[in-house]
């Protein structure tokens, strides 16, 4: 599957951004979907991820209670909404597919998105 994210930008502490993962092909619903993040000097870190059919999600500590994702298999996309946005949630949103319910390492998703930006000014 060929992933295209979008739906970042430059926002303030607090504010909100939604972003969008669109995939091609006809097999999207059979894949798990998960977004990861990568500070700049940092390793990529497991964001969010959720299930096929979103029966099942998983958030990493730092951002449960904040960040929401979704998906709409018919429309063949992923959604991660972020709210009470954070300087320390700046850095580039990736995401990815996987088939195996591992969700937090990313080696076990088999697909990436080209990232998308998103930056929380203080």
């Amino acid at each position: 599957v060929q992933l295209q994210a979008s739906g970042g930008g430059l926002v303030q502490t607090g504010g909100s951004l939604r972003l969008s993962c669109t995939g091609s092909g006809r097999t999207f619903s059979s894949y798990v979907m998960g977004w990861f993040r990568q500070a700049p000097g940092r390793e990529r870190e497991f964001v969010a991820a959720v299930a096929w059919s979103g029966v099942s999600t998983a958030y990493a500590d730092s951002v449960k209670g904040r960040f929401t994702i979704s998906r709409d298999d018919a429309k063949k996309t992923v959604y991660l909404e972020m709210n009470n946005l954070k300087p320390e949630d700046t850095a580039i949103y990736y995401c990815a597919a996987s088939t195996t319910w591992v969700v937090r390492s990313s080696t076990d998703y088999e697909s990436w998105g080209q990232g998308t930006q998103v930056t929380v000014s203080s």
